[in-house]
């Protein structure tokens, strides 16, 4: 085969076709319109980036275009690579409906366009969300409300703000009822909550569970509870370093019980020992910190209340 006529087999062909035929389905709840995640069985992922046009595993160093995961999945080599994306020609993958709220940019900047926004207050759509849906006390929104940890999004969603070292908003994670991403043109991080100066620090994947553990444990008051917003930016690398820098630091890993959450654990590990600091690892027992909350809010609210007088 020609190189152009491989050329345009790479452009034709979007990696979705190629998992889909795999036995690969869309994990929409963990997807966004920039990064698509598959998943095969309860070990395999597989995240599509540019446009359908390259992908990479979360939990090794591969990555590629549309042949090198043909080869991934199982191809021999290139040349059996090339003949099972050619008999894709034709296969139509799923077609994602995105359903992303439209917003309004009120100004040009990320830290203009979060100060424009309110935080949330009682029977606000985002307090009834996190509340509601999400099972998070109301003291524990009062505290991240009171830091300046949250905003309320649009329909019904909320914003968890991600902030640099000076504070500073440079990003949000963004969660809903019908609704997950991350702030249009915004910075990934750190979300922080607690004690800046606090020398225990809980990392965790999302917002929704740096919350969710934070309202398990009470709110220690030695703890600073942080996301990396489900990813692993060198920003959010050095973030992170800079935390388990600071003399007599702990870091837990406090990632969620599955393989990609053992994986961010291993890394959170090894970071730790180059730092210096010490290391634990706390894991959910569902998988993750919120279905945990869940549970335990379920339970208390089941359990009779003692007569007084």
């Amino acid at each position: 085969m020609e190189k152009r006529d491989i050329e345009a087999l790479r452009e034709r062909i979007p990696c979705a076709a190629v998992l889909e035929r795999g036995g690969f389905a869309v994990d929409l709840k963990e997807s966004t319109r920039k990064a698509v995640k598959y998943r095969r069985g309860a070990s395999e992922i597989v995240i599509v980036i540019h446009g359908g046009r390259g992908w990479f595993d979360p939990l090794s160093d591969a990555k590629g275009d549309v042949f090198s995961l043909a080869v991934h999945l199982g191809a021999g080599d290139f040349a059996e690579a090339l003949k099972q994306v050619g008999e894709l020609v034709g296969f139509i993958p799923t077609q994602l409906e995105w359903r992303r709220p439209a917003r309004q940019l009120l100004a040009s900047t990320v830290a203009n366009r979060w100060t424009w926004r309110l935080p949330p207050r009682p029977g606000s759509s985002a307090w009834r969300y996190l509340t509601q849906a999400r099972a998070i006390p109301d003291h524990v929104i009062e505290r991240a409300v009171g830091a300046d940890r949250l905003r309320e999004g649009p329909h019904g969603s909320m914003w968890a703000a991600h902030t640099n070292d000076a504070g500073a908003v440079v990003g949000w994670e963004e969660r809903g009822p019908e609704w997950r991403g991350f702030a249009s043109g915004g910075a990934k991080r750190l979300f922080r909550f607690g004690p800046v100066e606090a020398r225990r620090v809980c990392v965790t994947e999302a917002a929704i569970d740096a919350l969710s553990l934070a309202a398990i444990e009470v709110v220690r008051p030695d703890t600073l509870y942080v996301s990396t917003g489900g990813g692993w930016s060198p920003a959010t690398d050095s973030a992170i370093r800079a935390l388990a820098g600071r003399r007599g630091s702990t870091l837990v890993a406090a990632t969620d019980h599955n393989r990609q959450g053992e994986a961010f654990a291993g890394r959170l590990r090894a970071l730790a020992q180059e730092a210096g600091a010490a290391f634990a690892r706390a894991q959910p027992r569902g998988d993750d910190w919120n279905e945990d909350l869940a549970v335990l809010m379920r339970r208390w609210a089941s359990e009779p209340v003692a007569a007084t007088g």
